[in-house]
C-alpha cells in the first residue's frame, strides 16, 4: 500500500489561560468530572501562564521530522493534529483531504501499549475520519517502546542528566487503573525497557514508580506513587535520585508540574537531591526511529525491536478502558 503523508498525533495542551478549562473539558469529556475539579487542576497551569509545553514540543517535532524525511529523500508531507486541543484531529484530517491526501500513516507520541496510550488514539483517528467526508485512510504506526533507537535515546537522556554516581535510579510513568492494566501490556513493557536502560547505563538496581493518578476515590491504580516512593527512599537514607520520565515522550503538565514541582517538593522534604532526566523529545535518534517506522510500511524495511512484547495484532479485548462505577 502506498502512503502520501505522515500525521503526527499528540495529546495537545492549552496555550493560554483562556484555553485551560475548555482543554480539560475535552480531556475529561464523558467522565462527569465536576467543573470545580477542572478549575482546581487548571490552577496547575496558572504557574506556567496557562501554557502547557506540549504544543511547543510538538511543533518542534513536526519540523524536525519533516527535515529528517527530506534529508533522506522521503517526499512525504507531515501534518499535525491533537486529541484534545488545537490543531484538533478533525480539522487536520479535513485539511489533509483538501490537500489531496488519500492515505496517511500516523505517528502517535505515546510509545507504550494501553487504552489511553494506544487504543484511544486509534478510536480518535477513526472518529476524526468519520467526521470528514472523503477523509484519507489513516494507519497508526506500531508502538515503538522497544525500538532500539527509542531505547538508545532514553539511555542518552539518562547519561546527559549527569547525576551523581551514587544516585538511585527511578523510572516513572503515568499510572492507570489496575482494571485497565489487566488487559494491556503497559506494565510489562515499562518494566522491560526500564531494565534494559538501567543495565546499559551501569545501574545495578532501579525502581519503577507511577504518577499523576486521578479518578474515582477507591479505584485501585498502579503503584507505588512517585512522591510516596521518594519519601520512602529518604527514610532509608538515600540522598540522590535520578528520576527518568520513561512513560513520557515529550514534556507536558504531568512532567513539569507533577515531577518538577510536586515530586521535587516531596524529595526536598525527604532530604533527597532529585535530578530529572529529560524526555526524549526531538532527540536525533527519535527522529531516525520515526523514519525507520515509516520505511517499515513504505519500503518493507525490517522491523527492529528489543523484545517480543509488541508483537501481534490488537484484539477486541486488548487495552480495554477502565470499568466505571455507576454515576462515576
Amino acid at each position: 500500500m502506498s502512503y502520501d503523508a505522515l500525521l503526527l498525533v499528540g495529546f495537545g495542551g492549552p496555550e493560554g489561560p483562556d484555553d485551560v478549562v475548555p482543554f480539560l473539558e475535552n480531556v475529561t469529556r464523558g467522565r462527569n468530572i465536576p467543573r470545580e475539579r477542572l478549575v482546581e487542576v487548571g490552577a496547575h497551569y496558572a504557574h506556567f501562564g496557562g501554557v502547557s509545553p506540549i504544543n511547543g514540543q510538538l511543533r518542534a517535532m513536526k519540523a524536525a521530522i519533516e527535515a529528517e524525511l527530506a534529508a533522506h529523500g522521503i517526499a512525504m508531507p507531515v501534518y499535525w493534529g491533537n486529541r484534545n486541543w488545537h490543531p484538533m484531529l478533525g480539522a487536520t484530517v479535513a485539511q489533509m483531504r483538501d490537500d489531496g491526501v488519500k492515505s496517511a500513516l500516523a505517528f502517535v507520541t505515546s510509545a507504550f501499549g494501553s487504552y489511553s496510550g494506544c487504543r484511544q488514539y486509534r478510536e480518535d483517528l477513526e472518529r476524526a475520519r468519520a467526521g470528514v467526508e472523503g477523509a484519507p485512510s489513516l494507519e497508526k504506526l506500531r508502538n515503538y517502546f522497544d525500538h532500539p533507537l527509542f531505547v538508545d535515546a532514553l539511555v542518552a537522556r539518562v547519561q546527559e542528566a549527569n547525576a551523581s554516581p551514587t544516585s538511585s535510579l527511578v523510572f516513572t510513568a503515568h499510572s492507570i487503573p489496575v482494571s485497565m492494566a489487566a488487559s494491556a501490556p503497559y506494565e510489562a513493557q515499562l518494566r522491560a525497557i526500564a531494565a534494559i536502560v538501567a543495565e546499559r547505563c551501569g545501574f545495578a538496581a532501579h525502581d519503577l514508580v507511577f504518577q499523576s493518578k486521578s479518578g474515582a476515590p477507591g479505584m485501585p491504580w498502579l503503584e507505588p506513587d512517585v512522591g510516596d516512593h521518594l519519601a520512602a527512599l529518604g527514610a532509608r537514607g538515600v540522598k540522590d535520585v535520578l528520576l527518568v520520565p520513561l512513560g513520557f515522550t515529550s514534556d507536558h503538565m504531568e512532567v513539569v508540574w507533577d515531577l518538577d514541582h510536586q515530586a521535587k517538593a516531596r524529595a526536598d522534604e525527604a532530604g533527597v537531591r532529585l535530578v530529572r532526566a529529560a524526555t526524549v523529545g526531538t532527540h536525533p535518534l527519535v527522529l531516525q526511529m520515526v523514519r525507520e517506522l515509516v520505511l517499515e510500511k513504505t519500503a518493507g524495511a525490517p522491523r527492529r525491536a528489543l523484545t517480543t512484547l509488541g508483537e501481534g495484532r490488537c484484539g477486541p479485548a486488548c487495552c480495554a478502558a477502565a470499568a466505571r462505577r455507576p454515576g462515576a
